[in-house]
């Protein structure tokens, strides 16, 4: 007999709103509108200016899979429920359905004069999504642990450290942002390539 996962409805829930944020992403990005002066070489130029669009929604879209892939990877530990553990699955799902709107905030101003506050609050929404990884985390391992065993404990508690850092460097990104935008821009992408990594790594463990 299969080993049943109280968390199975939560789980469906959850990747339903996971397929929601991801699908609202690509909504932003706009077709550009042909006028009667505009020749083939315009087309292609005005696709040139929609690169940033298309660089935050491949961004975003790696965020809110990487984060899927690792919530699924957690749902697989954590064999128990309880509320505490439900609304803090909850307030990681508030971060992630509202990634699209950061995002399109950073494709519209992203490479202008007014970066600062697109990357700022683009920062802001990856550090408050590390806060609610922590949270769910915690919530999973106290007051006691609802993992299936000791060695998914384990993971749980390893996972909740790298989250705690990651509020720590998302801050400063955060903060960093209002003067040097750009870099900061490049500072996020290259940690969630990192995340990419360590994500596969949590996953291969899980499944041990």
């Amino acid at each position: 007999m299969a080993e049943q996962n109280n968390n199975s409805r939560l789980e469906a829930f959850s990747d339903g709103v996971f397929a929601i944020a991801l699908t609202l992403l690509v909504i932003e990005i706009k077709v550009p509108h042909l006028v009667r002066e505009m020749s083939v070489s315009d087309l292609w130029q005005s696709l040139k200016y929609l690169s940033p669009s298309f660089f935050a929604f491949l961004l975003s879209f790696v965020i809110i899979l990487i984060s899927w892939v690792n919530h699924h990877s957690i749902l697989q530990l954590v064999t128990k429920s309880s509320y505490r553990f439900i609304y803090a699955n909850g307030f990681l799902l508030l971060t992630i359905v509202f990634m699209p709107f950061p995002t399109a905030f950073l494709a519209e101003y992203g490479l202008t004069n007014l970066a600062s506050p697109a990357v700022a609050l683009y920062s802001f929404t990856n550090l408050m999504q590390a806060i609610a990884w922590t949270v769910m985390m915690r919530s999973a391992l106290y007051p006691h642990s609802l993992a299936k065993n000791g060695s998914g404990t384990q993971i749980l508690r390893e996972t909740s450290k790298k989250s705690f850092y990651a509020i720590f460097v998302y801050a400063i990104c955060t903060v960093i942002s209002f003067w040097f935008p750009f870099a900061i821009a490049i500072v996020i992408t290259l940690i969630w390539i990192v995340w990419l990594v360590v994500g596969l790594n949590f996953k291969e463990r899980s499944l041990a």
